[in-house]
């Protein structure tokens, strides 16, 4: 079966009366629905309930599809004439959204060739065998582009919902032609990108069923796989978490404290179950099938054992983390836990249930972050606490480079928050144009907190002719307008700052929309400029990003890691400039060390056992 043309999901058919009230309703928790083919070669949806139950069909003829909440693994598909509608929810939203964009292809194409007057006498004329129920074949390279077309196009004669405001103009609305509102939404999908063999095998790990933990340098594509497995499971039963706000918000996720339910983990164990006892948390806790947690390398083993008794206590099972199928990622040669108790510690690995939870492991070793071999070899050497005579030479010698470019200064990494928080301010007060103040539109006002500790926008912010800035979305990747990029304020229109970035680009920023889930499954959002001050930023809060100006004086460097963290946020040697670079600044933890050679001997050894069923003794 081509996973593209079907979606297994929960599916609720309501039919309705004239009146408008619903007559007949029906609810299949997990259904597989699919596009087929009758013997007059029509389209036709068909729903599988399963074991058991017949089959029901709807032939895709006078319908209209909506996929507002398509994300959240969400599609209503509407038949006019039959006054009924498929929903269609909990579905994987990567395979909710290929499977609506086959029908908009295959319709699309449909409508183009013109439908036959007769389409069974042409069938029957006809010498190509063709049997009821067959499965419609994959879209062909001119389907989707002419699709694509239409839905980029948008005009009144495709197949797109005209916008409201010409609906209520018209006085007749025709329902002889399939509509799918927002169709051109299917061709923005975030997980369209190709993934290479070695994220393929982990997601197909990842599918099978499989607890596992994935680990890679610096720039290697950990989030953005996380973002394709997510997408890939149910939404309802699927809980991504990330040990800081920061990296919940790069998958779409909330904190893995938040999820637990158990504050910062420091109480008694019976504490600990008491506090997810709570109906509200113990809720989530049994809905839940699969969790993400990525930076893995933060979350404290003693938490990370607290919380997997918590799974199997609140779950009533026995199984490791109460049966719930890890997915597990991080690089723990970079930031380690911030939670030490008693003054030790503790790295997630190291716990008593590690080795009953992680059943297999894999490394990323293609780096997409920088595409120049000699910083990447400095990188990867730098990561494991090795610094040799012509790696300090080559930071040194960056001390003296100029990567100011068109009054856009470099960014300064801090080793600690309040650092860079000081900068900042400092900086901002010595400009001596009228500050603006933009300020969020959060969905709820109760929830700016959340929001602040989650999101990598202000609540309010204090921008200036002048200001240093950095991009904090992807808004145009072709024209290097993406996550990171830094710029200056040229000047502050009536409703928006205009931005001159270091590619050279001027860009008017509008207000863009980030959104985040509660424990519960509802969702807050805030608007607001997507620029942040970036005269300084921290280390920590600069995980995740691909800087193209950055410098950083290490004498303050705390931690094992820290200083690779923030010198692969570099794009490339040309963008970067190290102050006073000592090779004492390096260092790699011993037990991390150890960690990862053991981690790659095992590894090595399980490419030598064959995969499959065990053979039968004899």
């Amino acid at each position: 079966m081509d996973s593209d043309n079907s979606v297994t999901c929960v599916v609720t058919i309501e039919w309705l009366q004239n009146q408008g009230s619903v007559s007949r309703k029906v609810i299949h928790k997990s259904a597989t629905v699919r596009l087929i083919r009758n013997i007059a070669k029509q389209i036709l949806l068909e729903v599988r309930p399963g074991k058991s139950k017949s089959p029901i069909e709807f032939l895709l003829q006078s319908f209209t599809v909506f996929q507002k909440f398509i994300t959240e693994g969400k599609a209503s598909i509407k038949f006019i004439d039959l006054k009924c509608t498929v929903f269609l929810s909990n579905a994987p939203p990567a395979q909710l959204i290929s499977f609506l964009k086959i029908i908009f292809i295959k319709m699309t194409g449909q409508i183009e060739k013109g439908v036959s007057k007769n389409p069974l006498r042409d069938q029957l004329l006809s010498n190509k065998p063709f049997q009821s129920g067959q499965e419609i074949s994959p879209a062909t390279a001119v389907e989707v582009e002419r699709a694509k077309q239409k839905a980029i196009a948008g005009s009144r004669a495709s197949i797109t919902t005209p916008s409201p405001s010409n609906v209520r103009k018209r006085k007749f609305i025709d329902h002889s032609q399939p509509k799918i509102s927002t169709a051109k939404k299917l061709y923005h999908n975030p997980t369209a990108c190709e993934l290479t063999e070695e994220q393929t095998s982990i997601l197909n790990a990842a599918l099978g069923g499989q607890n596992l933990f994935f680990t890679g340098s610096a720039g290697t594509g950990k989030s953005f796989l996380l973002r394709r497995i997510i997408a890939a499971l149910p939404p309802d039963v699927t809980m991504a978490t990330a040990s800081t706000g920061v990296a919940a918000c790069h998958i779409g996720g909330i904190t893995l404290h938040q999820f637990a339910g158990i504050g910062m983990g420091t109480a008694s164990l019976e504490k600990c179950y008491e506090l997810a006892s709570r109906s509200s948390v113990a809720q989530v806790w049994r809905r839940t099938k699969y969790l993400v947690i990525d930076e893995i390398s933060m979350v404290d083993g003693v938490f990370f054992d607290k919380i997997e008794a918590v799974a199997r206590k609140i779950r009533r099972n026995e199984k490791p983390f109460g049966g719930i199928q890890l997915i597990l990622c991080g690089d723990f040669l970079q930031l380690p836990p911030v939670v030490k108790y008693d003054g030790k510690l503790t790295f997630c690995f190291q716990s008593k249930s590690w080795k009953d939870c992680v059943k297999r492991t894999f490394e990323l070793k293609k780096v997409h972050r920088q595409n120049d071999s000699t910083f990447i070899n400095i990188l990867n050497s730098i990561r494991i606490g090795r610094v040799t005579k012509e790696i300090t030479e080559t930071l040194v010698a960056t001390a003296r480079q100029q990567i100011e470019k068109d009054g856009i200064l470099a960014t300064r990494l801090c080793t600690h928050i309040n650092d860079a928080k000081l900068i900042n301010e400092s900086k901002l007060d010595q400009l001596e144009e009228k500050s603006r103040i933009f300020n969020a539109e959060d969905s709820d006002i109760n929830a700016t907190k959340i929001l602040d500790q989650q999101l990598p926008v202000p609540s309010s912010l204090v921008l200036k002719v002048g200001a240093q800035v950095m991009l904090l979305k992807n808004i145009n990747v072709a024209n290097g307008l993406v996550n990171g990029a830094r710029g200056v304020v040229i000047r502050i229109d009536a409703d928006a700052p205009v931005v001159h970035f270091r590619t050279g680009k001027d860009y008017k920023a509008k207000s863009e929309k980030w959104t985040v889930k509660t424990v519960s499954g509802s969702v807050i959002s805030r608007k607001q400029i997507p620029l942040k001050l970036a005269w300084a930023f921290s280390i920590h809060k600069s995980q995740g990003l691909t800087l193209d100006c950055v410098e950083m004086s290490l004498g303050r460097v705390f931690d094992a890691g820290q200083a690779y963290v923030a010198l692969s946020r570099a794009q490339n040697l040309q963008s970067l400039r190290v102050l006073d670079f000592n090779a004492t600044q390096v260092w790699a933890n011993p037990v991390v060390l150890e960690f990862y050679r053991n981690f790659r001997r095992e590894l090595h050894e399980m490419e030598f056992i064959p995969l499959g069923k065990k053979p039968r003794n004899k």
